[in-house]
């Protein structure tokens, strides 16, 4: 890849892009997600209008359908099948990006970089970039020809809640929140029905407005200052957290910007641990 001019590696430009769409060994992805309180259709969305050539990855639809919790993650086989039915394979340079700008395209990077994909990135600035400086879209569907796509998982990086619990309990790793500061402190209500409101006890709060800007990631200083602010110690092992598992991919990102990749993300994230009556609770 070029060196982009960005604050994280994992990031490309739209220059770049727009020099390399229909290039056979590179893959657009549209990663758009949106909480039901937006009133966003991200599939719609993408019907209506993508980058030239891109495919949609439906977090809601590659996901593990036995679990009751939102959008978890897959098995390899799933995940191998419906990866490939989208045209995309494992040695496949891969773009991914999104209708927020920075939103559902971190996930979606995640997830592929958990399932053995090398070359994968983001777009910055996101199809909000991309639109903004006249570039071109296209309307409906696309169909790739099917590719072979083996996933092997990384399952050190996915927490889960017994992963969580004893990371508070021994404190081998900081859980560093990404949900707004008023949802971590109980006081606003939950997106999502019937869950607690509050945080983990011990846990800290970075909230994702913190280290985005404008539908981009945020300067190294700028997210320095965040994680400062939020009083975690980044020398030190974290997990990120979330309401869902979504914009805890976009703390990664921040982190790695920062040479501190993450331990794990905790796949469950608030929807689960707010969920349960054997988790603790607490709120500040």
């Amino acid at each position: 890849m070029p060196n982009e001019t960005t604050s994280s590696r994992w990031l490309v430009s739209t220059d770049w892009l727009a020099g390399r769409l229909g290039a056979t060994d590179t893959v657009l992805v549209d990663g758009s997600f949106y909480l039901p309180a937006l009133k966003r259709d991200a599939k719609a969305e993408y019907l209506a209008g993508h980058i030239p050539g891109a495919v949609f990855f439906d977090i809601d639809a590659i996901a593990d359908h036995s679990s009751d919790l939102p959008h978890m993650l897959p098995g390899t086989t799933q995940f191998s099948k419906d990866v490939g039915a989208l045209g995309i394979g494992q040695d496949d340079t891969i773009v991914i990006y999104d209708g927020a700008g920075l939103g559902g395209a971190p996930r979606v990077w995640w997830t592929f970089r958990i399932f053995g994909a090398k070359n994968v990135y983001i777009l910055d600035g996101g199809l909000p970039k991309w639109k903004a400086e006249g570039r071109p879209t296209e309307a409906g569907a696309v169909t790739r020809t099917a590719k072979t796509f083996t996933a092997k998982l990384n399952s050190a990086m996915v927490a889960n809640v017994d992963t969580v619990t004893a990371a508070l309990a021994d404190k081998s790793a900081q859980i560093v929140d990404a949900r707004p500061a008023d949802r971590f402190r109980g006081e606003a209500p939950e997106p999502r029905p019937g869950l607690k409101g509050g945080h983990m006890p011990g846990a800290f709060n970075v909230p994702t407005t913190t280290v985005v800007q404008n539908g981009r990631l945020a300067p190294v200083e700028t997210l320095a200052a965040a994680f400062t602010a939020g009083k975690v110690d980044t020398s030190k092992p974290v997990i990120t957290s979330c309401g869902s598992g979504v914009t805890a991919a976009i703390l990664w990102m921040a982190l790695d910007a920062l040479g501190r990749e993450p331990k794990a993300l905790y796949d469950g994230s608030w929807s689960e641990w707010g969920a349960r009556d054997d988790t603790p609770v607490v709120k500040e």
